[in-house]
């Protein structure tokens, strides 16, 4: 008996020793938002783009040590390491990115449908989406050739029609500047958007102190913080795209140095990683007082059918 118990004891000791630990709010919610495909996207950007800054200040630490006799050799085993992540990283990203076109099209479809609120915003909308349809197939054919996967020269349709066999010659360097082109494209046009944006929510402030003759209630100060983070948040992540895009876009590029795409990089990762941090949030639990025991578990099972 006595025997059994100790058992019984070691196993829950090592096997259950995670019953010392509380369920966390912060776990389920990154769980919740690594779980989706922009979440982990978003995690592996911040990654690829920190190992960016990482890797140089690992080489030039080596220079120096190896200029004050502290090591033998000037270059770093480690910042190659960051190096070959980082390039792993961008190669995974891009890869995964090769569905990209299917949420565009779903994009576009609702747009027609449930268009925004101004015009304006709809043919500024319309020109993005039309942008990104331009920019994944050219970033798809350019990973395919740059990886040897298709040919650099394919039969043109146009052979079908004639005795000649006509070849298309495709350059994955040419492809890859036309595919940031068109993502530049994208890029200025949300600045666009967010001059709309920023228009309609100064209008709607303006509207509800009107109507209400007094100060916000404290729902429609949070609604409306809610709101400005989230605007803020995209001047931010754009801020940080808008050079990158550029160098990418130019044949000779925009900056000498790679650590500015590191900076630029990593502050648009960062900022999206925070934006899709807090659009993924459960919405605050009302008191227990307020709420029979079976609203609440209603309001959990409709929560889990929605995911």
């Amino acid at each position: 008996m006595s025997k059994s118990l100790t058992t019984a004891r070691l196993n829950d000791a090592i096997l259950g020793c995670f019953s010392h630990l509380q369920p966390s709010e912060t776990l389920d919610h990154l769980v919740r938002y690594l779980g989706t495909w922009s979440g982990s996207d978003k995690l592996f950007m911040v990654i690829q783009y920190a190992l960016k800054l990482i890797a140089p200040s690992l080489h030039l630490r080596a220079r120096l040590q190896h200029r004050a006799g502290l090591r033998t050799s000037p270059t770093s085993g480690a910042a190659q390491s960051c190096a070959k992540f980082d390039s792993l990283l961008g190669d995974s990203r891009t890869l995964w990115r090769i569905w990209g076109l299917l949420p565009i099209f779903q994009w576009l479809i609702s747009l027609e449908r449930t268009p925004p609120a101004t015009r304006t915003l709809l043919t500024i909308e319309r020109l993005q989406g039309w942008s990104m349809l331009a920019y994944y197939p050219l970033e798809h054919l350019y990973y395919l050739l740059s990886h040897g996967i298709i040919p650099r020269k394919i039969l043109s349709p146009a052979s079908f029609f004639s005795s000649k066999k006509k070849l298309i010659h495709l350059n994955p360097g040419k492809l890859s500047l036309w595919s940031c082109r068109f993502w530049a494209v994208y890029v200025v046009l949300h600045f666009a958007h967010l001059i709309e944006d920023r228009k309609l929510l100064k209008q709607r402030h303006n509207s509800i102190r009107k109507a209400k003759g007094t100060g916000l209630t404290r729902e429609e100060k949070m609604e409306m913080q809610q709101r400005w983070d989230a605007f803020w948040s995209e001047v931010v992540i754009n801020l940080g795209y808008l050079p990158l895009t550029i160098h990418w876009s130019l044949e000779k590029g925009l900056f000498t140095s790679e650590i500015w795409v590191g900076v630029f990089g990593l502050i648009a990762g960062v900022a999206s990683f925070r934006a899709g941090w807090k659009a993924t949030a459960l919405p605050p639990a009302p008191e227990a007082k307020d709420v029979a025991p079976e609203t609440m578990l209603d309001a959990v099972a409709a929560y889990d059918v929605s995911i």
